[in-house]
């Protein structure tokens, strides 16, 4: 694609040192070449313009909101593919409940190299260029089969990259392994490490094992990462403030960051600031849209999730909307060493209004 280039110069950037409006222009020129790639190289997407976005009019837009978006279901619905089935090199699959349909999302090697080394230089933003002793609150088998696995999976596999002898926290059936855990911790002989899981499974198998067990940690320069699983944890009536106070009065650690992203836009994810709300980097972005009218909303305003992303060219995976609500709550904020958005998810969009979205867009 012509506009690579633009992406692989933009590698050569600190990951958040765009200003949005710069941003805005690399964008805009970078889904402009995505919407007419895929539209061109896939059947089902062009089928999806051209019923419900005026076919190539939907091609040529002026402004990143106007891009043409798909609803995430769709990929739950359809294998969507922009090139031949043979230059797949990877299948991923969403995370969902027994007898759920997942989203299927195929990589060739430009978009998993892309979506790679956009990953690590957003988390080494944060983390620097060390790799950490690293202990996952997970168990192995999760990351078993490489050529195919979960969002759980590739979320595990992507970031264990970043850590140095990685130590996994629990056994098959889910309980804490405790003693190895404390003997890797001892090894590692420094307190700075990182761990990593998903949300609800760090406080349900590692925060409420350790209160259960009244072991105290004492690990200050430790980092820890989590993502996903909020829902939950909102049902136990658990928020992010108290969820970072729990795991600091445990185990010391201070520095929690909390991550977005999903496996429809992997390698795009969006990590936590100093001020706790979620920020985009320079090869992705945020809009939010009426819930009813699906027109892009002020800043401030709460709607629907839409993302957009510099990096899928194998399936149309640029410019999704989610199934999460959430509003942004600044733009280059002075006080932050990032430029660009930053904002907050608030919780799901009522089922009811994810159906009426989803039904608009049928390939024919």
């Amino acid at each position: 694609m012509k506009s690579n280039d633009l992406v692989s110069n933009l590698m050569e950037v600190p990951p958040f040192g765009l200003e949005d409006k710069q941003k805005q222009e690399f964008m805009l020129s970078r889904l402009c070449d995505l919407t007419s790639h895929h539209y061109h190289r896939n059947e089902a997407y062009r089928n999806i313009l051209n019923g419900v976005f005026d076919g190539e009019k939907a091609l040529t837009f002026e402004r990143v909101e106007d891009a043409p978006f798909v609803p995430v279901s769709l990929f739950k619905r359809f294998d969507l593919l922009s090139v031949p089935q043979e230059d797949v090199v990877k299948v991923l699959t969403s995370s969902g409940t027994t007898g759920q349909a997942v989203s299927r999302i195929f990589l060739d090697r430009e978009t998993a190299r892309f979506q790679e080394t956009v990953l690590v230089k957003i988390v080494q933003n944060f983390l620097g260029k060390e790799r950490l002793p690293m202990v996952i609150i997970d168990h192995q088998s999760v990351v078993r089969n490489r050529q195919s696995y979960s969002a759980r999976g590739a979320g595990v596999l992507g970031m264990v990259q970043f850590g140095r002898r990685p130590i996994y926290a629990l056994r098959e059936d889910m309980s804490l392994d405790l003693d190895a855990v404390l003997s890797y911790l001892k090894s590692a002989n420094t307190d700075r490490v990182l761990f990593f899981g998903f949300t609800y499974m760090v406080w349900q198998y590692f925060v409420r094992e350790l209160e259960r067990l009244n072991v105290q940690l004492d690990l200050p320069n430790t980092i820890l990462i989590h993502s996903g699983g909020w829902k939950k944890l909102q049902d136990l009536s658990v928020d992010a403030g108290e969820f970072r106070g729990r795991i600091k009065s445990l185990t010391g650690i201070q520095n929690v960051i909390n991550f977005y992203g999903m496996v429809e836009q992997v390698g795009s994810i969006f990590l936590e600031n100093e001020l706790h709300f979620l920020h985009a980097s320079n090869y992705s972005d945020i809009l939010i849209r009426d819930p009813v009218t699906l027109k892009p909303l002020p800043n401030g305003e709460t709607g629907i999730v839409q993302l957009v992303s510099m990096l899928p060219t194998s399936y149309p995976g640029h410019s999704i909307l989610t199934e999460d609500l959430g509003v942004i709550r600044g733009v280059d904020h002075p006080g932050l060493k990032m430029r660009g958005k930053f904002f907050e998810i608030l919780g799901r969009v009522p089922k009811s209004d994810l159906r009426g979205c989803s039904d608009t867009y049928q390939p024919a």
